[in-house]
């Protein structure tokens, strides 16, 4: 068995323990922050999409910020999404009405859109909403850690990736663990700020997303959606974007299981988030952490790679401590993103408080509130 710290694999909000009543003055600030992300103004329509099993607690604190902004706030609760289309003939007709007669909707969900038909990216787009997901993330510790850090430091960190990867052919990662992939042929996600209506975005803002052309090379998987943390190494090897082959025990099985169909990459991300929790944190938390990687396999539709639609086997591969590289210029180095340093990002961070407190990325270290960005997102 694994002796990672970051073994935790919890299944749903269910196993995910609640917070105290008074907690809900800690998590202001980061509420506060989410609803700022999103330019929530009075007099909006806020749908609160949260699952039966999420904390109260979460709940009251968001929907506090947007009714503090003068929203007309509404809290739907609705059974937990299935994973993997594995309930992929529910119509969530309820969920989509009330989505589509909002102007903003912050998604408290565990398996959320990627995972469901009727909400899925394209879906969204189509319709005139601003959508925040809470994606594994509507808990005290999530809103307590990683929503705390201020709406421009992330802008800043985003606009600096940004302007790096446009000029990249390639990306090359490695890991201690034995990962090393090339992904090339790079369309990267813009991140307008703030989102704009058909516009989807996880929170806590996390990091640069980005579609590759092309992947070559094996990702040694040190957690991912399907099997938690692996109890023997597990591989996946990648040639032309689709994955050739799994090895890795029992771990293995169960990743081949969730798409007998065979895999490709969809997507991958560059956590850019340093207040974003790793130990104790889920995956979908995790993955934001500045300087970790994850991919996202998806399921092969008749053994083609269809983009426009769900292929309900998406799994999440992280990569915590990585190296990576921009063509030749390194972005991260064993886990650490190196534009924390960068002075530009220092001066934004300023505006806040001490930047070596603002962008310290040890996440056990909770930011102070009175550096979490209040003075901005009144």
């Amino acid at each position: 068995m694994t002796t990672n710290p970051y073994a935790t694999a919890p299944f749903g909000y269910a196993a995910e323990p609640t917070a105290a009543p008074y907690s809900i003055v800690e998590l202001m600030p980061g509420a506060r922050n989410l609803v700022h992300y999103l330019r929530v103004a009075p007099g909006e329509r806020v749908l609160v999409l949260a699952e039966h099993t999420v904390d109260p607690v979460v709940v009251q604190a968001i929907a506090a910020a947007a009714a503090y902004r003068d929203a007309d706030v509404h809290i739907l609760s609705v059974a937990p999404f299935s994973p993997g289309g594995w309930d992929s003939g529910a119509g969530h007709h309820v969920e989509r009405a009330a989505v589509g007669a909002s102007d903003v909707v912050i998604a408290c969900t565990w398996w959320g859109e990627v995972h469901t038909a009727p909400l899925f990216f394209d879906e969204i787009a189509a319709l005139p909403v601003r959508f925040a997901s809470l994606h594994m993330s509507a808990t005290a510790g999530a809103l307590l850690t990683g929503a705390r850090l201020p709406n421009e430091v992330f802008y800043a960190l985003a606009h600096r990736t940004l302007e790096k990867l446009a000029a990249t052919s390639r990306i090359r990662v490695t890991s201690t663990a034995g990962t090393d992939l090339t992904l090339s042929g790079l369309t990267l996600m813009p991140d307008a700020e703030p989102p704009g209506p058909g516009q989807w975005r996880p929170f806590p803002y996390g990091g640069v997303n980005f579609w590759p052309a092309d992947t070559e090379g094996v990702l040694v998987v040190e957690d991912c959606t399907v099997t938690g943390v692996p109890e023997e190494p597990l591989s996946v090897h990648l040639a032309g974007n689709v994955v050739q082959k799994i090895e890795g025990g029992a771990d293995a099985d169960r990743l081949r299981r969730f798409s007998p169909g065979g895999f490709y990459l969809r997507h991958a991300l560059i956590g850019l988030n340093p207040k974003v929790r790793v130990a104790g944190g889920s995956q979908f938390e995790r993955e934001k952490h500045a300087g970790a990687f994850y991919c996202g396999l998806d399921a092969l539709t008749d053994g083609v790679a269809v983009t426009t639609a769900p292929g309900f086997a998406h799994c999440d591969c992280q990569v915590d401590r990585p190296t990576l590289y921009a063509d030749d210029e390194p972005l991260v180095l064993d886990g650490r993103l190196l534009l924390l340093d960068d002075p530009e990002i220092r001066r934004v961070a300023e505006r806040f408080g001490p930047p070596d407190v603002i962008l310290d990325d040890n996440p056990v270290m909770v930011l102070p509130r009175r550096y979490s960005g209040a003075t901005s997102s009144r």
